[in-house]
């Protein structure tokens, strides 16, 4: 009896173990440590971000399970599990584009992207991004660029990170390749506040088809927020966690609304093709000329 009960024991133990991830994402060309990368289970709803020094935790019940890596200006990869102690990305080799200077009056600002009472909304299951979709108008044609970023969030700390988005639109309607060759990673203060972050050193147009704005929430040490509380089922204090900040949403009628999780883009839609009433970010961009 006692070895049928030791060995229940080695098998939690191993099932714990396996079940827990432990690695670190590197440059394979510097060998520095790559902060921040979105780290998805593949088409599952589990992932998490890598801490700045490149190191990771994650929940992978199979080690044949396969890990996916994505960070801007890297190749995504995919890995086993149970070979992702180590994973190596391979930088993006961009070809350098003819700088065209043109010189930007910034005499006439627009404000878009109407946000109506803001409701408070927290996802906390996993780096996923959210997007909000921003259509072309002909009256943007005096305020082309994109001068800043405006961001709605509910912030308990005194101070946590977020990853902004930008992404084209593929031929299907669907978030393209990222418009940045780099991490937009920012700082929200404590509070409930509209921040306005500004992206004018990025030289951004506005798209003629449109463009959408995502926010990536970064499961990381820094943004951690953890509360005792009671679990009904088992009348035990339990450890709950979460992430900051927490992103105010709005409920709206729209008919494009996507989401990346599991490695992939995934867009909500009715079976008729008919608008949808559902929560999306609350983004706003400020414009000028």
């Amino acid at each position: 009896m006692q070895e049928k009960r030791l060995w229940l024991v080695m098998l939690l133990v191993s099932f714990y173990v396996s079940a827990q991830v432990k690695g670190i994402v590197i440059d394979s060309i510097s060998k520095k440590p790559i902060s921040f990368v979105n780290i998805w289970v593949q088409n599952e709803n589990i992932g998490t971000t890598s801490e700045e020094n490149g190191t990771f935790i994650i929940n992978a019940a199979e080690s044949n399970k396969n890990l996916i890596f994505s960070a801007l200006g890297f190749e995504k990869k995919t890995v086993k599990a149970v070979n992702a102690s180590e994973v190596q990305l391979s930088p993006i080799a961009y070809q350098l584009e003819e700088v065209v200077l043109s010189r930007r009056k910034q005499t006439k600002e627009l404000e878009i992207g109407r946000i109506p009472d803001a409701i408070f909304e927290a996802f906390d299951n996993g780096p996923r991004i959210d997007v909000k979709f921003f259509p072309y108008l002909t009256s943007y044609n005096r305020t082309k660029y994109i001068k800043k970023v405006i961001l709605l969030t509910d912030n308990r700390l005194e101070s946590a990170t977020i990853k902004i988005h930008f992404y084209g639109v593929d031929a299907n309607g669907f978030p393209a390749e990222e418009l940045l060759k780099k991490d937009f990673v920012v700082s929200v203060q404590k509070g409930v506040l509209k921040t306005r972050f500004d992206v004018s050193d990025f030289n951004l147009k506005m798209p003629k088809n449109g463009l959408f704005v995502g926010v990536e929430k970064l499961l990381i040490e820094k943004n951690k927020i953890e509360k005792p509380i009671n679990d009904l089922n088992s009348n035990k204090t339990i450890t709950q966690i979460k992430y900051a900040p927490f992103v105010l949403y709005n409920f709206v009628e729209t008919d494009l609304l996507f989401a990346f999780s599991g490695g992939k883009w995934s867009r909500q839609i009715k079976e008729d093709n008919t608008k949808i009433k559902a929560y999306e970010p609350a983004i706003k961009l400020l414009l000028t000329n």
